[in-house]
């Protein structure tokens, strides 16, 4: 059994502590993704996984291994990284192969598990091309080959799409989840995306400065986020938030012509401030006597965005499907079930139910 357990994982630089206690438990053969914002600790943590980062506190596990203080070559990782990290001078079939004829493993094994390799990602044609001929995504299945010759216990990617253009990253996300079938091993896998992340995980570990916000399923953190930033970061366009005052049961809601919405949740006292949470496609919107107008549209052929303002300086997204033509700078008022509606504290920013 090869899952990772991270328990009261901590990272220091001198007096900097930039990983905040992590207990993490990812089971055998899951696709894990660690998603978040730029400098959330997502990276590091994968390198802690990885070995590249010394762990300053806590414990690492893979498998029944204690693997907190154990080398990078001992650890039974492999490790992709966003840079391809090909060897010029030597074809696709020696790059995957190099790692195996540097630890003396016979020329036999290493052409088996080539081949082996080269399979699974439909790579047998360019055995003997170098990488300057291949293409960028081709490149990158070259450097995932060299993980899976090693065999490893465990995969760890860490942004291997940044480089890629937006076509070849939906193909790579294909291929990627693809391999995780066939494979069926257990994979680590780091995105600023929520995407990637959405489309690729098993499980997603939502990060914010350090600390763990949120675990779970993809549709778990979409449809049941703990709080206001999960619910912003995952789901595409983000969420719309506005915010209310609590009024006899209702929140009363400046932006949208001081609305009283009635969440299916239990409020806190008159008078407390909240925000409410709106996804772009529980909106529907006409033309009609409201103080919202529309900025911009975003016209993506089967669905639009539409961007509105708001009297307050609030903005509104919608999800329209469809090609309606409403010219920019008209009024629009918005039609939505109370049902949809999701109530986060103004000062916490914990999600109220």
């Amino acid at each position: 059994m090869s899952g990772v357990t991270l328990e009261n994982a901590i990272k220091k630089y001198g007096e900097t502590q930039v990983i905040h206690g992590i207990d993490l438990e990812i089971e055998h053969g899951e696709f894990c993704v660690f998603v978040g914002p730029s400098g959330c600790g997502k990276s590091t943590l994968l390198r802690m996984v990885a070995g590249l980062e010394e762990t300053s506190g806590g414990t690492i596990r893979i498998g029944e291994r204690d693997v907190t203080h154990a080398e990078p070559s001992d650890r039974g990782v492999a490790m992709v990284f966003q840079t391809y990290a090909l060897y010029p001078h030597m074809t696709v079939e020696e790059n995957m192969g190099f790692g195996l004829k540097m630890n003396g493993h016979p020329k036999a094994e290493i052409k088996e598990k080539v081949s082996e390799a080269s399979h699974i990602l439909k790579l047998d044609e360019y055995l003997k091309r170098k990488p300057k001929a291949l293409s960028g995504g081709q490149r990158q299945r070259v450097a995932i080959g060299r993980a899976i010759v090693r065999g490893p216990d465990v995969f760890l990617f860490d942004e291997p799409l940044s480089n890629l253009d937006a076509e070849l990253r939906v193909d790579m996300r294909v291929e990627i989840a693809r391999l995780h079938t066939e494979i069926g091993a257990t994979m680590i896998y780091v995105t600023h995306d929520q995407v990637e992340a959405m489309t690729l995980a098993d499980k997603i570990v939502v990060l914010r400065a350090g600390k763990i916000e949120q675990v779970g399923s993809p549709m778990t953190l979409y449809n049941d986020p703990d709080n206001k930033f999960v619910a912003g970061f995952i789901g595409s366009p983000a969420m719309n938030f506005l915010e209310g005052t609590v009024e006899g049961g209702k929140v009363r809601v400046p932006a949208l012509d001081n609305r009283l919405v009635a969440p299916n949740v239990t409020l806190p006292a008159d008078g407390t401030g909240v925000v409410i949470g709106l996804r772009p496609q529980d909106i529907a919107v006409s033309a009609g006597d409201s103080t919202l107008k529309l900025d911009l549209r975003e016209q993506l052929g089967g669905v639009s965005y539409d961007y509105l303002k708001t009297p307050t300086g609030e903005r509104i997204v919608v999800e329209m499907k469809g090609d309606a033509d409403l010219p920019d700078g008209s009024n629009l008022a918005l039609a939505f079930s109370d049902a949809a509606v999701m109530v986060f504290d103004a000062q916490s920013e914990a999600r109220i139910r």
